[in-house]
């Protein structure tokens, strides 16, 4: 059983989050601010944050802030209002592992926390397994039962990294490149496009995972078996 720690200083929000999150088997732990949160962690095992960034007395920024400089490497989701670029690039220099803009959308919300649950896990593995194919963080590696190790590009590695750590989920091209490639990058768009028809031809005969268009939208990894 994983606990969630909730921080968000609206009662409703805050209230709908967590039952959203209860529902799918988790256990939550409602916070009202920054400070409040702190004073929890002294008490809870936490094993990952959902943190508002608006918020009275210690916002959502100097929390993060506050917990990456005392060495707590707690998973951290940024729900927030905040949508421009130049917040999303402080939140994650800060330390935050993923974003979400208001409104949310509660099956996102639950897809990223089990996604970030899983990178907790591998993070401390190094290693992503699919099926019968495994990805060694460390050395950049792909490997699977029947075939040697392939080492990766790291632009290639970590985008396939991302897909399959969120299988089904689309990504637009501009949340890849956001993500993957420095947000200030003179590469365009059509940069994702070039990596995933190469991991395509890498990885055609594989039978773990697909990497599938969606048209107008983006891309996303689909689990075969």
């Amino acid at each position: 059983m994983f606990n969630i720690m909730v921080v968000e200083d609206d009662t409703n929000s805050r209230k709908l989050m967590c039952t959203v999150l209860e529902q799918y088997g988790y256990t939550t732990i409602p916070a009202t601010d920054g400070v409040d949160a702190l004073e929890l962690l002294d008490k809870k095992h936490v094993d990952l944050i959902v943190l508002d960034i608006m918020m009275p007395r210690m916002d959502g920024f100097e929390f993060t802030q506050v917990l990456r400089q005392s060495g707590c490497n707690i998973p951290i989701l940024m729900v927030t209002a905040k949508q421009s670029p130049v917040d999303k690039r402080k939140g994650f220099i800060l330390g935050t592992d993923d974003y979400m803009t208001k409104p949310i959308d509660e099956e996102e919300m639950v897809l990223r926390v089990g996604a970030l649950l899983r990178r907790s896990k591998i993070a401390s593995e190094r290693k992503l397994t699919v099926g019968d194919t495994a990805l060694h963080y460390d050395s950049l590696t792909v490997s699977t039962s029947d075939e040697a190790e392939l080492e990766l590009p790291q632009k290639e590695f970590m985008l396939l990294f991302k897909l399959l750590s969120y299988p089904g989920k689309i990504f637009t091209r501009r949340q890849l490149m956001d993500e993957i490639w420095d947000m200030e990058s003179e590469s365009d768009e059509r940069t994702v496009d070039v990596h995933i028809s190469r991991l395509r031809d890498r990885f055609r005969n594989n039978n773990d995972f697909e990497i599938i268009t969606v048209r107008g939208l983006g891309y996303k990894a689909v689990i075969l078996k």
